[in-house]
């Protein structure tokens, strides 16, 4: 055999060899780890995305927007499949008005398989990234939340997070009604990460709608009231609710300063807060109104009843005196009331002693949450009678030693207004075009007492009687309410400096049909009596509403 057979024979067997290996090793591959690259393959070839379910829209009670979903879109990166990190990102920073540092520190990552870029673009947006055709920029469907009315009842509206669910005010703890269900989706791509194809596994679902009490006309109306009184008084915060007293649907329920929904990486949490249902406070003179109801219920006391009131009262340890200096007078309940004794009213509390005034304050309400199923409502503070000191009932009476909150001081002042029916506050008419449940009130006093207090408070917006707001009139119609003025309670004590000035008043007195509650937490500029600061935006509001609602003069 010559040198070259041996040499083509020895070139044959090794390729026999080596053929034979490769057929055993793809063998191999097939019967062992056949499974498991087959499965590699897919899962680099086929994605599945999850579809974000679209949130029901929130509507005011004549089907007006105030938060609706519209499709978008999220921006997303494969960074190692991106060729020159540097281009894209200063290609992208001014369509999604981004910093390109902050992109670049995405797309820089060669390690990471996946970056969000951004999240919840609009549509127009999301086709202009997808125009630019960048290998390993990519777009996953995805909803975000506007507000056609802007500002409009920010607080009471609340937040929703990055993955659509309810985080504060009626997007939290409406959330199982608003919320959508997710879908998914495969994607199908090739060898270079281009899709191929999109199949739908499980189509997303919309949530339901919710219809509000509120109207957005009047709500837009009383937050520009409270924008004058945050000008003109410099307070730390202010709140107002307008409320049906016959039915307790809240018609408007604002907050100073407000909050942009579409601007909530720069808005103080604190600016969140509903204080409509998260203020708590000292009611001060308000107050007076409950302490007087209680004494007409239990027969203690007439509109007419006199009492003999020293310019001060001293109950133990403390001295009780009036807003302004005076002498010796006899004063009768009502006028107790239309001028604000604290006097006189000290001296009712003390005819009820403790064990029952705590049974009406409570009767009404107070230390309890009011049902209006916002979430985070407080309840208030009011101590038991176990717990009262010997200067308790010098206090109590004239709204001092226990805090409530706004929304209470509403639906209290409510059953006053409605002939004595306590019911809890609302801001739900439907959940998908479904009436919502709405509790049973209780009736908390007689009519009879109801319509004495109702006309006793009258004679606070009245001259004649020397109410402490008779400088707040609306022509054709009679006014009854409470102002309030209590000093803030700093480090343990009371201060000297700062105060929560208040109003609540209803009208037509003989036939309420509107309701006004303004509470304003330390005005720091002018006056900071609720004569002066809350009663008169109360009036603004009441002159506003009274004709709008088509509620005739009386």
């Amino acid at each position: 055999m010559t040198l070259i057979d041996r040499r083509l024979g020895l070139l044959f067997a090794a390729f026999v060899v080596l053929f034979g290996i490769v057929i055993a090793r793809a063998a191999w591959v097939q019967a062992v780890r056949g499974g498991d690259l087959s499965a590699d393959a897919q899962g680099q070839q086929t994605e599945t995305v999850v579809v974000p379910g679209v949130r029901g829209a929130i509507l005011d009670r004549n089907g007006k927007d105030l938060a609706v979903s519209e499709d978008a879109a999220t921006v997303f990166a494969t960074p190692y499949q991106v060729k020159d990190p540097e281009a894209a990102a200063r290609t992208l920073a001014p369509i999604l008005d981004l910093p390109e540092e902050e992109l670049l520190k995405t797309l820089a990552d060669r390690e990471s398989g996946f970056g969000y870029l951004a999240r919840k673009v609009d549509l127009p947006t999301a086709d202009r990234v997808r125009e630019l055709k960048i290998h390993g920029i990519d777009l996953l469907p995805d909803s975000r939340r506007v507000y056609p009315q802007g500002e409009l009842a920010g607080q009471v509206i609340g937040a929703i997070g990055t993955e659509n669910q309810g985080l504060t005010g009626l997007e939290a703890s409406e959330d199982d009604v608003l919320r959508g269900g997710n879908g998914e989706r495969q994607i199908v791509r090739d060898g270079f990460g281009d899709e191929l194809e999109r199949d739908t596994i499980e189509g997303a679902t919309q949530g339901k709608d919710l219809r509000l009490t509120i109207d957005g006309d009047l709500q837009a109306e009383t937050e520009r009231v409270l924008a004058d009184v945050g000008r003109t008084f410099k307070p730390d915060g202010a709140t107002a609710i307008v409320m049906d007293p016959q039915t307790s649907e809240v018609l408007s329920m604002a907050n100073w300063p407000p909050v942009d929904p579409d601007e909530l990486e720069s808005t103080d949490p604190d600016d969140l807060l509903n204080m409509a249902t998260g203020f708590t406070y000292e009611p001060g003179s308000t107050f007076k109104a409950f302490t007087v109801a209680g004494a007409l219920e239990e027969g203690l006391v007439t509109p007419q009843t006199v009492f003999d009131l020293p310019p001060t009262i001293r109950i133990y340890d403390r001295t009780i005196e009036e807003a302004h200096e005076r002498g010796y007078v006899s004063l009768t309940v009502a006028q107790i009331l239309a001028q604000s004794s604290n006097v006189g009213a000290v001296k009712i509390g003390l005819e009820l002693g403790g064990e029952r005034f705590d049974h009406w304050i409570r009767r009404f309400g107070f230390g309890e949450p009011t049902g209006i199923e916002f979430p985070a409502e407080e309840r208030g503070i009011v101590i038991p009678p176990e717990e009262y000191s010997g200067s308790t009932m010098g206090n109590l009476p004239i709204g001092q030693g226990l805090s409530v909150t706004p929304v209470q001081m509403a639906a209290g002042f409510a059953a006053i207004a409605n002939g004595g029916i306590l019911r809890p506050p609302r801001l739900v008419l439907s959940e998908g075009g479904e009436p919502a449940d709405q509790a049973d009130g209780r009736r908390v006093m007689s009519r009879a007492t109801a319509d004495k207090l109702s006309q006793m408070l009258e004679g606070v917006l009245s001259e004649a009687a020397g109410g402490t707001a008779s400088d707040v009139s609306v022509s054709g119609y009679t006014l009854a309410g409470k102002t309030g003025t209590a000093q803030k309670v700093v480090d343990g004590t009371y201060s000297d400096s700062e105060f929560v000035a208040s109003f609540v008043g209803y009208a037509p007195a003989e036939n309420p049909q509107l309701l006004v509650t303004v509470v304003v937490d330390n005005p720091t500029q002018g006056s900071y009596y609720g004569a002066d600061v809350a009663a008169p935006a109360f009036g603004e509001i009441a002159k506003f509403a009274l004709p709008y609602l088509g509620i005739p003069p009386q």
